[in-house]
């Protein structure tokens, strides 16, 4: 294949909150690059995940759920989302296949058509930026359902294309990696082709910790929650011959109530000690070496609302 036939770009990956985002970029990607999690609104950093192949790069930007915001936060997790969108050569519209279209849909598809399409001589509206709809969580339907869906899908949003997929089951993965790609321009390759993600690893070991407390705590904690990695101290000499040099990885996890505390430590700091066992094997794969996770729990009074504590949590204005 020649140079100028080669293909790179950003797709926006958008949809409402707990749609697959990130459980379909994991996929199609054969790695965990985004944390998932059964609870909505469990992305908050724009992730961009780098799919290398011979033929194309695509960049996969993983964005938080546009949503109505309810904190300053919420505000801001949009922002993210308006600044990707600007950004990307193609954006995939995420609709779940286990739910009807509803208002959030409408809302987001309205949002897209005031900045990516116009209206022919006939009043139809048209993208001017492909806009591929994506059916996720299709391993529950049959045949005469599916086919329901996806015409469901084309009048509602007219879409350039529309691919189904089961991310979960890993169902036709690979016609959706081949129609992203096809979406793609010409160009040249962006990043090295080992290089998987643009996420820092303080970034990468934040969320995972953030991912594995969501799965453990109860409904109210989660959007209270935050976590900063604030360092990572690697050994002087990594080629101890008593086999103690390890990584050091200190975190802070934030909550907004000293209420919150004795949930996030469980009795007897039980919880605590079940993050750190499920973590110490993708930390040590991170920093390269064997680990030591050492979590601190901070109080940061009505963070999701404060903008300075925003801003020190990584959440820029």
């Amino acid at each position: 294949m020649s140079e100028s036939e080669y293909r790179s770009g950003f797709i926006a990956v958008v949809g409402r909150p707990n749609v697959g985002k990130s459980t379909l970029i994991n996929a199609l990607m054969g790695t965990q690059i985004a944390i998932t999690s059964s609870r909505p609104e469990t992305t908050r950093k724009v992730i961009r995940a780098i799919l290398t192949t011979d033929e194309y790069q695509i960049v996969l930007v993983d964005t938080p759920g546009i949503h109505r915001p309810r904190t300053l936060l919420g505000q801001r997790l949009n922002d993210m989302v308006d600044e990707s969108l600007s950004d990307a050569d193609a954006i995939a519209f995420l609709l779940p296949a286990d739910q009807e279209i509803g208002s959030g849909d409408k809302r987001i598809l309205s949002r897209l058509r005031s900045v990516f399409s116009r209206k022919d001589e006939n009043g139809q509206w048209q993208w001017t930026k492909p806009v591929i709809g994506v059916l996720t969580k299709i391993d529950g339907l049959n045949r005469s359902e599916l086919v329901e869906k996806l015409i469901g899908m084309d009048q509602f949003g007219n879409f350039t294309e529309i691919v189904p997929v089961s991310a979960r089951e890993y169902d036709n993965v690979d016609e959706v990696r081949a129609v992203f790609a096809q979406q793609m321009p010409e160009g040249p390759q962006m990043y090295p082709t080992e290089q998987k993600s643009e996420e820092t690893a303080q970034d990468t070991i934040a969320e995972l910790i953030r991912g594995v407390f969501l799965e453990q705590l109860d409904d109210e904690l989660p959007h209270s929650l935050a976590v900063t990695v604030d360092d990572i101290v690697y050994p002087a000499d990594n080629d101890d011959s008593d086999g103690d040099g390890r990584a050091q990885v200190y975190a802070s996890i934030y909550i907004e109530r000293s209420s919150q505390k004795p949930i996030i430590l469980g009795k007897g700091a039980e919880n605590l000690v079940r993050v750190k066992k499920k973590l110490r094997t993708p930390i040590n794969r991170i920093v390269g070496m064997k680990s030591t996770l050492t979590l601190h729990v901070k109080i940061a009074k009505d963070w999701q609302s404060d903008p300075k504590k925003l801003e020190r949590l990584g959440f820029n204005g």
